[in-house]
């Protein structure tokens, strides 16, 4: 018997209601002795933290950097290491583009090369979604014979191509070399397959048509590609959990993930009061309110760790809107840490609030990473925490005799 075997056998009826908020990246490392969480001022959080269970989840495995991908999945209840899903899919479904059975997604980070053809910039300074979408459009300009693309919009440096009418394979290298001052890698077959090797021959023939009909812009002059994947169906949020799920998400990428597992997306403008007001309007329509922060990760992608501190105090400052709908179970937590001194998603286990009429309280003062070593949770792996929460509902019957 497996996990999803498990849950749905003991799963039963309940109506409380659970909010489960999620600061991408929050997890930090160090400055002057202290973390991100740990130098933000956080009164709501602490308090949570002092009366719920808390402690520090491993997304992956020890050691494992995640993707976005993989830590939302894990924090779902996924085994990220069983449902491997390519960034691109996820893309895809963020922008509900109508992806189809067969379908080759891969994301696009619109970036700056030089004059030889080097990255000076990844992310091509995080351009408007305006010029985001002339760029798409120049591009949809390039012909490729027996194969259809799309090229849409995600946001900021951000979009999504998808691949139709091919015998395709995801078994390929990226694009995207993950550092500046060299060139974009080609695309490569990652097994000795001829699907794949046919299928990266048309992606590099893509990508080099792309960078002579960008070579005149800037900074988005080129394209890097990642997270290849052709798309596949896994067992929906409800059909595991039964548990009617919304996703409140203002960027695309996280309301794909939310899509794929089956959760109802919302529409609403990506920011910290106004998804807080969204769930405010909703509640009592749904059992599970999936509430995605996206700005500590960027903060934390770009080095700024006051910015990083001081969007977590601007999500402190807002708790209110969701402590007064009094959730039976509240959850705080991320899907990965995004140290401003690393300027990257890194392996350190990420910090973690349970909060329920059920929490066994270890008086933690602080909503930090330090303090929560002695939390009642210790260090578990992300995909554990949707038993316990399914738990702390009511959710789950006794196991056995």
């Amino acid at each position: 018997m497996d996990r999803f075997e498990l849950i749905e056998k003991l799963r039963q009826k309940s109506n409380e209601k659970i909010v489960f908020l999620v600061l991408d990246g929050l997890g930090g490392l160090p400055k002057g002795g202290k973390t991100e969480l740990e130098t933000a001022s956080t009164p709501n959080m602490d308090k949570l933290a002092m009366e719920g269970e808390t402690g520090l989840m491993i997304p992956v495995s020890p050691g494992i950097t995640p993707g976005s991908g993989p830590g939302h999945l894990a924090l779902f209840g996924y085994d990220p290491l069983q449902y491997v899903i390519g960034r691109g899919v996820l893309s895809a479904l963020g922008i509900r583009f109508p992806i189809k059975e067969g379908d080759l997604a891969a994301r696009i980070n619109f970036a700056t090369i030089d004059k030889d053809g080097n990255i000076v910039d990844r992310r091509a300074g995080r351009i408007p979604d305006e010029i985001n979408k002339k760029m798409c459009e120049k591009i949809r300009q390039i012909k490729i014979p027996g194969i259809e693309f799309f090229i849409e919009t995600v946001k900021e440096h951000r979009a999504a191509l998808i691949l139709r009418g091919g015998d395709f394979s995801d078994k390929l290298s990226e694009t995207d070399p993950q550092k500046i001052g060299v060139p974009p890698l080609p695309v490569k077959p990652l097994i000795n397959d001829e699907k794949a090797k046919k299928t990266a021959e048309i992606l590099n023939e893509f990508v080099e048509k792309v960078k002579e009909v960008l070579k005149d812009e800037h900074p988005a002059n080129m394209i890097l590609l990642r997270g290849f994947a052709l798309h596949t169906r896994i067992p929906t949020f409800e059909e595991v959990y039964g548990l009617k799920a919304c996703a409140i998400a203002g960027y695309p990428m996280y309301r794909g993930l939310a899509s794929l597992v089956g959760m109802e997306v919302i529409d609403v403008e990506s920011g910290v009061e106004s998804e807080f007001r969204k769930l405010e309007e909703l509640w009592g329509k749904y059992d599970f309110y999936f509430v995605h922060i996206k700005y500590t990760d960027s903060s934390g992608e770009d080095g700024d760790f006051d910015r990083k501190v001081s969007v977590i105090e601007e999500v402190d400052r807002n708790l209110d809107l969701i402590l007064k709908l009094k959730p039976d179970v509240f959850v705080i937590t991320a899907d990965h840490s995004t140290p401003a001194n690393y300027k990257a998603h890194s392996w350190h286990p990420v910090p973690v609030i349970l909060k329920s009429k059920w929490s066994r309280s270890a008086n933690i003062k602080k909503f930090g990473e330090t303090e929560l070593l002695h939390g009642t949770l210790g260090i578990m792996k992300s995909v554990d925490l949707m038993t316990l929460i399914m738990a702390h509902s009511g959710r789950l019957a006794k196991f056995g005799a």
